[in-house]
């Protein structure tokens, strides 16, 4: 079998096991202590093998994500383990990690597949309390599809809380990007 027809079927199969729940208007727990407010529905994506972030869209998977990260702790893998002994590299999360340190991190879970990633602005703000935002772009591999993106994230007592969207450059990342931004003000984290 060919490789595109591989990956078709695993991609008919993962969607016969996926579920999809539309989250509401109004304050939504993130995991025991990240908490948003919503202005307009999203749509949460939940399979199995998808890894620590909940994974949210407004298009469908393959056109935008909103990955949220709410207490990984020291130590653990930000994207879905792999195979044991895979090729692919790891990426864990470290608690004296720095705000470039962890924006390290995501370029290289994003550029797992051999993506390219490409960091446009990083600086501090109110994310949670202290964090940070950076602006990025990121060329997918498969497709060749220019997206935009924009990260937050902070620390606190040792877990990571971040929140991370992409989407095509035109279009899509324009039309959401300010419905992003607005849950971004809005996550608390509990003590």
């Amino acid at each position: 079998m060919t490789r595109k027809l591989l990956g078709a079927l695993f991609l008919v199969s993962l969607a016969g096991c996926a579920a999809v729940a539309k989250v509401e208007t109004g304050d939504q727990a993130i995991g025991e202590r990240m908490a948003l407010r919503l202005e307009g529905a999203w749509n949460h994506v939940n399979a199995p093998g998808m890894g620590p972030a909940q994974v949210w869209t407004m298009e469908g998977l393959p056109v935008d994500q909103l990955l949220l990260y709410s207490g990984i702790k020291d130590g653990a893998l930000i994207h879905p383990g792999g195979p044991a002994g895979g090729a692919r590299k790891s990426f864990a999360f470290r608690s004296s990690m720095q705000p470039d340190e962890i924006v390290a991190m995501f370029e290289g879970m994003l550029t797992r597949d051999g993506s390219s990633f490409r960091l446009v602005k990083l600086e501090p703000t109110a994310f949670g309390g202290r964090g940070f935002r950076f602006e990025y772009s990121l060329v997918r591999k498969v497709d060749n599809v220019q997206h935009a993106g924009i990260g937050y994230a902070t620390v606190s007592k040792g877990e990571l809380f971040a929140l991370l969207y992409f989407a095509p450059r035109i279009e899509f990342f324009p039309r959401h990007r300010g419905r992003v931004e607005s849950i971004a003000r809005t996550i608390q984290i509990k003590n």
